[in-house]
């Protein structure tokens, strides 16, 4: 009887210390909107400061960034938004990452496109840039009038046939494809390829990648966006509000699910042998963008992709 109403009281004590761990992690929770100095060379950024709908979010002046060594000075012509920036909803799961009660990081946006403007003394900067450059690439804040980039990462020449508004919007939702195909999904010339979810951001640079590594590719998508997966180079086409593509006869190499409305085990059963199934999500704060987790089931693998805003990585910034 000691020892349970010991346990008993022990459990009580560390659950009541946690509670009030909570609470003061909460309140101390803050970010640096209340007590920002007059900028003296301003520049216009959006920002949030607290959590909410868009009603939260506010068009204000902070001081102009100003390049190290290794960095370029991009004045931003085009910047776009995507799931990422719903942070600023504030999901209760991510709090604890992004901030308890108001956010840590006000700033938004990831996607940009812009001219060089000031370029670092290093040759890493010096030596691939100059000012005037048209660039585009990815960047924390980069809704903003400036951003700092390092020069040997996330920014590269902006092709001269893209605008910069086309530009603006490839980083992420490419990137995103690329690492889920060919890094973590090991893509070859010939492979069978499902990509579940085709029409979207992630899934229309997805067909294209995987047509450009010589696969043999399938999306699915609904009616209306049926001829749209078709003329960026799927070979076929399903439409899901017709047909189960777990239910079908084929069998796939690669399924690259942006959708994730079936189970291990439905997308198990269309895999071929050795065969891998990945989904993009946001996962684990590790670092990196593309971490992901190997389930072996039976002898193919099945794993997700993590891609992860705003932690630094080969393709994402700091």
């Amino acid at each position: 009887m000691k020892i349970k109403r010991f346990l008993k009281w022990s459990a009580a004590v560390i659950f009541a210390g946690l509670v009030l761990l909570t609470f003061v992690a909460y309140w101390m929770s803050t970010n640096d909107c209340d007590h920002r100095a007059t900028p003296r060379n301003p520049m216009k950024v959006i920002t949030h400061c607290e959590y909410g709908s868009p009603d939260v979010l506010k068009l204000e002046e902070v001081e102009k960034p100003v390049p190290n060594d290794n960095q370029l000075l991009v004045k931003v012509r085009a910047a776009s938004v995507n799931p990422l920036d719903l942070t600023i909803r504030g999901p209760l799961l991510l709090r604890p990452l992004f901030g308890l009660r108001k956010p840590k990081d006000t700033r938004l946006g990831v996607d940009y496109a812009g001219t060089v403007e000031a370029v670092g003394k290093n040759p890493a900067a010096a030596g691939q840039f100059k000012p005037g450059d048209e660039v585009f690439g990815a960047k924390n804040g980069a809704l903003a009038e400036y951003v700092c980039v390092l020069a040997d990462r996330a920014v590269v020449l902006k092709p001269a046939n893209m605008t910069f508004e086309q530009a603006a919007s490839v980083p992420v939702a490419a990137i995103t494809a690329l690492q889920g195909l060919r890094d973590k999904g090991k893509i070859q010339a010939g492979q069978k390829v499902l990509i579940n979810g085709a029409s979207g951001g992630v899934g229309t640079f997805a067909v294209q990648i995987a047509k450009s590594f010589g696969a043999g590719v399938t999306g699915v998508c609904s009616t209306r966006n049926v001829d749209l997966v078709r003329s960026i180079g799927a070979d076929h086409v399903i439409d899901y509000t017709k047909e189960d593509f777990t239910k079908t006869d084929q069998r796939y190499d690669l399924i690259f699910d942006l959708v994730g409305n079936h189970s291990f085990s439905e997308r198990r059963r269309i895999l071929n042998p050795n065969a891998s199934a990945s989904w993009p999500g946001l996962e684990e704060q590790d670092g990196t963008t593309g971490s992901g987790r190997v389930w072996p089931v039976s002898s193919k693998r099945m794993w997700r992709h993590g891609s992860s805003a705003r932690n630094s990585s080969p393709t994402l910034p700091h």
